[in-house]
């Protein structure tokens, strides 16, 4: 799918897709990860909602990072590729990193939010940003210049065990390198990690009370601490907590069936625009 491309203050360029008709919804997506590993969320979602995602800037087909990153400049960014779609009102989804920089743009443009999703994410603090010890383990094999190598730890960062143990290797292997895609610059994940460090919104949950909010925990999750959705859920008042005990980080795609389900059920339930 050819991509739509908006330029930013700074003159870097992002890439952007949308698919389908309906209700709009924003997808954002984590740290070092393609906007295209949105795909089990677009096949499901698109037939009664139009989607739209994007590549980071660094990441796929954005331009390289140029200066300092924080979360108001992803959260811009993303509020930007929004507007660029025609996007007034939508459904706002984000996952791990992407999770953080929902929070800001909810925060910051409330009036512009249908509904908040946020799945295996925090609130920030340094509590929370440090990964599991089996996260930090993995993540130096995740820069490995050997795509297979890549592939399995990516495999062992994004899964747990027991799937790993019944699932087609091959498959996985090659849909992870397909949504992670070409080697991210150091100089991207650096800005990103920069970003996620001075992510805190613990301040300020509080002030999303009546939005409508899911919170999405994994439980083998391998980057994020499980007690950063509990907290979130427990802190936005209102907030629906769905524990996923079977799913890792990457649970939008080990379980896209379920979560795309349950996407559904709060998107219609939403009060009208």
């Amino acid at each position: 799918m050819t991509p739509n491309h908006i330029e930013r203050e700074d003159g870097s360029k992002l890439a952007w897709w949308s698919a389908g008709s309906g209700t709009p919804v924003l997808l954002v997506m984590g740290l070092g990860a393609r906007g295209h590993a949105w795909r089990r969320q677009v096949e499901g979602l698109q037939a009664n909602h139009r989607l739209a995602w994007f590549d980071h800037r660094g990441i796929g087909e954005s331009d390289p990072v140029l200066g300092p990153v924080t979360m108001a400049t992803l959260a811009a960014d993303a509020l930007a590729v929004a507007n660029a779609a025609g996007m007034e009102r939508f459904h706002l989804v984000g996952v791990s990193m992407g999770g953080m920089v929902v929070q800001h743009m909810a925060l910051q443009h409330r009036a512009r939010v249908r509904t908040l999703t946020l799945i295996a994410t925090h609130q920030g603090g340094l509590r929370h940003w440090l990964p599991p010890w089996q996260g930090m383990r993995e993540l130096p094999r995740t820069r490995s210049r050997d795509s297979q190598v890549r592939a399995e730890a990516l495999a062992r960062l994004l899964y747990p065990p027991q799937h790993l143990a019944l699932a087609n290797l091959q498959e996985i292997h090659a849909g992870l390198l397909e949504d992670f895609g070409q080697h991210v610059a150091n100089r991207t994940l650096q800005a990103q990690f920069s970003a996620v460090r001075g992510h805190d919104t613990r301040a300020r949950l509080g002030e999303l009370a009546g939005l409508p909010t899911l919170v999405v925990r994994p439980g083998h999750d391998n980057l994020v601490r499980q007690i950063g959705s509990e907290v979130l859920a427990s802190q936005i008042p209102g907030a629906k907590l769905v524990r996923f005990d079977d799913a890792g980080h990457g649970v939008i795609r080990q379980c896209a069936d379920r979560l795309n389900a349950l996407l559904l059920d709060l998107f219609d339930a939403a009060p009208p625009a």
